[in-house]
């Protein structure tokens, strides 16, 4: 089935498009079976299997058969892939990335709010300039705002962390905290899928 164009940059064809190309982009070293794939952007595995056939067919990915599996790879080779991978990178990026840095010590959560996941879910409004992120758990202050750093030098955004424990998300004695789970939030947690 066909999602509709993305809110965050609806240049492109789906939603779903636009997740594969920017894991592929975004991760142009690896290769990924078509199975990984779908479970990763939680996108059915028959909906990936056209629109990777489609990105192959114009290029901008390569693919290879070992054994079953079908591996995908972005085509860095392809003139577009640069310009595309920095749009990519902009307006999809903050998921990937901030999923990636914010891999530390102490981070049990971490959830993308504000303006960037209300994009993402489909709420129209200006692109957003900034990234807004709340970890939670116990990490270093530190920890997080270098986190917050080598994301931002990636993605050319500001991004902004918050911190609270597990015991503060889960009382709701906190404003932000209220706010937050009363808006649209992605959840760039490894191993679990957008809200």
């Amino acid at each position: 089935m066909r999602s509709p164009a993305p809110p965050l940059m609806p240049i492109f064809r789906s939603q779903h498009q636009a997740s594969l190309l920017a894991w592929l982009l975004l991760h142009p070293q690896q290769e990924y079976t078509l199975t990984d794939l779908a479970r990763r952007l939680d996108v059915p595995l028959t909906t990936l299997q056209r629109e990777a056939q489609r990105l192959v067919q114009a290029g901008l990915l390569r693919d290879r058969t070992v054994g079953r599996a079908r591996l995908l790879q972005a085509n860095t080779d392809n003139r577009a892939a640069a310009p595309l991978t920095q749009l990519l990178e902009l307006t999809f990026g903050p998921e990937t990335v901030i999923g990636e840095e914010f891999v530390i010590p102490g981070a049990e959560r971490i959830l993308i709010f504000g303006s960037w996941a209300e994009r993402y879910h489909g709420k129209p409004g200006v692109q957003p300039n900034d990234v807004d992120v709340l970890v939670i758990g116990g990490p270093s202050r530190a920890d997080v705002y270098d986190a917050a750093d080598r994301a931002a030098e990636r993605l050319g955004l500001q991004v902004n962390p918050v911190i609270r424990t597990s015991q503060e998300w889960a009382e709701d004695a906190d404003p932000l905290i209220a706010q937050i789970k009363a808006s649209d939030v992605v959840d760039v947690t490894p191993g679990e899928c957008s809200q």
